[in-house]
Parts: structure tokens; sequence; C-alpha cells
């Protein structure tokens, strides 16, 4: 080590964080940094993808899924920090179209929302293994529409993707949260899916025993105070305070 030079930044957090947090996320980030701390770095994916990345070892410091089953798996698993998992945020799931389409639809018990799609595609995320896909599949069958719709569904790989195939008119119908639609110029909400047809939407949030950075726990204590939490309330996410 050169005399007098200074000590190296410590490894700023790595955060494995579900993509429909993409604007909070890094709105909590930059807040973070600003109070002196280095910047996390935030990988935004599918929670299925990220807890994947997360089992295969990968170098993680926190983990926020969309859902609590993918959290449930690394706990099974022996890879969170005992004591760290917390509900963090909730959200709604919606029904995306184009701001130009005259499309209207009532999400409720025998909805036809196989013929509100005509020739068209029904945009969502991966329903077997992605969160929000999940949530719209458990949606769409209490609703009695999954059988209609089921062969006209586009797969994205995450929220995200699925509300890029509404923003592009790939598709003129798209199931995403709440937080997604409102990130978008591009789409209007044609309706909320009831509370009721689907589980809750909860975002759980822990430390990954892989976390090497000196920076992750704060960074969780920062994200889970009225502070943090007030970020993610004005994306439009449910803090439960």
């Amino acid at each position: 080590m050169v005399l007098g030079a200074a000590a190296p930044a410590p490894r700023p957090p790595l955060v494995l964080a579900a993509a429909s947090l993409q604007e909070s996320m890094g709105e909590a980030a930059d807040a973070w940094a600003r109070a002196g701390h280095t910047r996390p770095t935030i990988s935004f994916a599918a929670s299925s993808a990220l807890a994947r990345q997360a089992i295969a070892g990968a170098p993680a410091d926190l983990f926020v899924s969309a859902d609590e089953d993918w959290m449930d798996e690394l706990q099974k698993r022996g890879l969170l920090v005992a004591g760290s998992r917390s509900d963090f945020l909730g959200n709604r799931l919606v029904l995306v179209a184009l701001r130009a389409s005259q499309v209207a639809v009532t999400l409720r018990p025998g909805v036809d929302l196989a013929r509100a799609l005509g020739n068209g595609r029904l945009a969502m995320a991966e329903p077997d293994a992605v969160p929000a896909g999940k949530y719209g599949k458990a949606a769409l069958i209490r609703l009695g529409a999954w059988r209609g719709v089921e062969r006209k569904v586009v797969r994205a790989e995450s929220v995200r993707a699925a509300l890029a195939l509404v923003e592009r008119g790939a598709a003129p119908l798209g199931v995403v949260y709440a937080t997604d639609a409102a990130a978008s110029r591009a789409v209007r909400v044609v309706a909320v899916f009831p509370a009721a047809s689907h589980p809750p939407i909860r975002y759980p949030l822990a430390l990954l025993k892989a976390s090497r950075s000196p920076d992750a726990a704060g960074f969780r204590a920062f994200l889970l105070s009225p502070r943090g939490r007030a970020i993610f309330a004005r994306h439009g996410f449910s803090t439960g305070r």
C-alpha cells in the first residue's frame, strides 16, 4: 500500500430487485448515495431469475422479491441471514392498453376477455414462474377467463417485458402491476383486478448470506425506514405503514 494513499472504498451493496422496482429502487439508491454512501448496484430482473442467481451462488447482498414464494425458496435453502427477512411493499394488479385504445373491460366473474382481445394477444409475465404472471393467472382463473385466453398469452420474461409488448403495440392488452402502469406514458389502466381474485401481492426483502458489503445492512435499514418507504409510496406501492 502506498503511504498516504486513501483506503479503497468499500464494495457497494449488490441488490437483486424485482423488475417492477426499477424507478423506485433507483431513486432509493440515489438517496442513499446522497447521504454519503457508495451507491448500491441494482440488478433488475424477474424475481424467479434473480432467485435462481442467488441459488447458483451470485455474490449478492440483498434480495427483494415480488412474491413470497421465491423468498421462501431461498429461506428453505438456508441462503438468508437469519432475522433479516421483512415484509416490505405491496402492489395491485391491473389490465393495461395503449392510451389511444378504446377497449373497455370490466374485470368481474365471467368476463369474456378473449372477446376483448379479438385476434390480439395478452401480454403477461411467465404465468408459471414470474410473480406478476402467477398473480395474473390466479386472477384470470378466479374470474373464469383463463381457459379462454390461455392460448392467446404472450409469455414475457418479466413484468416490464410484458409492459413493453403493450407499449410497442405487439399486444393490445397486458397484465402488469399498477406501479408499472404508472411508470409508463404509453399505456392506460383499463381495469384493476379485484384484490380477492389473487393472492396478496407482497414484496419481501432480506439479506443474503453471500453478502460481503459492509453497507448492505445499512441500506436494508434505510429501505425499511420511514424515509425509504416514502420513496416507494410516491411510486404507488403500499408500504404497510
